[in-house]
């Protein structure tokens, strides 16, 4: 007898029609730490069980020696050329100031990035087109301009934020409502169980209330704090063993970061499930977020992550986890 894989329940984005699974395949991996063959096998299996969103950049993996950016478009848009366009949500970004030959949201900039990320992507449409860091060079007139056009020529379907604080947010979605220009349906911030300082309770207003108010759906990126919230991190020998990801992780082994692990353990302990799909489940249940992006470099670890969809906390759970969270000013 076959096993009938429940499928996730999906998700609005905003106030448009774009309706996503709660967990966001992240492209940054592709062309990376996935070759194209690894990276098309995720997303075949990804997609089979009811996913949907698929995020990416136009700079990744410019990081890697020997890539110049765009690579995990090209990897991508190959695996939609096999016939797989209609299955995904379809969210990539520009603009950013370490895009190789320069960044920028300027009207030139952004039409002409577009049509280099269509001819990787191997599509005449993007679903989510995300400004990727702001410009404050660029005014709003300008921006939402540049994506008006990209709209009404049928490129883009609707338009995000990613990394813009609270104020700058606030006028940009003021000006496309006073103007009848298009909105950012959706936000993409670093935030997890441990970061949320910035996207709470930031210094110059709070995003989360910010995005609730205005039904702006959040897309957190960083889900599980660059391994973190695994639980596979825990002392400087557990670093010492993984230096691809140490530097970014070392900075969570403090006393918070440690109060935080004990309250996944717990969890752990309490449900069942593994401290990634207990701390990607939390992040789900926050009222903003439609759905964490995370990433995957092999089927063990893509099947671990498919759990946290299915995975309900109690408010038991997610006050304990909340508690030992949730003071930023302790470290």
């Amino acid at each position: 007898m076959t096993e009938t894989l429940t499928r996730p329940e999906l998700r609005q984005l905003g106030e448009s029609e774009l309706k996503i699974a709660p967990m966001v395949f992240g492209g940054a991996v592709f062309g990376w730490t996935c070759d194209a063959a690894m990276s098309h096998r995720l997303l075949d299996a990804f997609t089979d069980r009811g996913f949907n969103c698929v995020d990416t950049a136009d700079l990744y993996s410019f990081w890697l020696p020997g890539n110049k950016g765009g690579e995990s478009e090209t990897i991508l848009g190959d695996w939609i050329a096999k016939g797989n366009r209609d299955r995904i949500v379809l969210a990539t970004k520009c603009g950013s100031p370490r895009t190789p030959g320069g960044g920028g949201l300027s009207k030139a900039h952004i039409l002409k990035t577009v049509e280099e990320s269509l001819a990787r992507l191997k599509t005449d449409h993007i679903d989510l087109y995300q400004a990727h860091r702001d410009d404050l060079l660029t005014r709003p007139e300008e921006m939402l301009g540049a994506y008006d056009q990209l709209i009404r020529e049928g490129k883009v379907r609707y338009i995000g934020a990613s990394n813009f604080l609270a104020p700058r947010l606030k006028q940009m979605l003021d000006f496309a409502e006073e103007n009848g220009l298009p909105r950012f349906q959706t936000l993409q911030p670093n935030y997890n169980l441990y970061d949320r300082s910035d996207f709470e309770w930031g210094y110059e207003g709070s995003l989360e209330q910010l995005c609730h108010d205005r039904k702006v759906s959040v897309i957190s990126y960083f889900s599980l704090a660059s391994g973190f919230l695994t639980g596979k991190y825990r002392t400087e020998a557990d670093l010492a063993r993984n230096r691809a990801r140490g530097g970014d992780v070392e900075k969570y082994l403090n006393p918070r970061g440690f109060r935080i692990l004990a309250a996944l353990d717990r969890a752990a302990a309490r449900t069942g499930a593994t401290q990634a799909q207990i701390a990607l489940a939390w992040a789900m249940a926050q009222r903003t977020v439609a759905a964490p992006i995370t990433s995957a470099t092999s089927m063990a670890q893509l099947e671990d992550l498919f759990g946290a969809a299915e995975l309900a906390l109690d408010s038991e759970t997610l006050a304990d986890l909340d508690k030992a969270s949730g003071n930023p000013s302790v470290n």
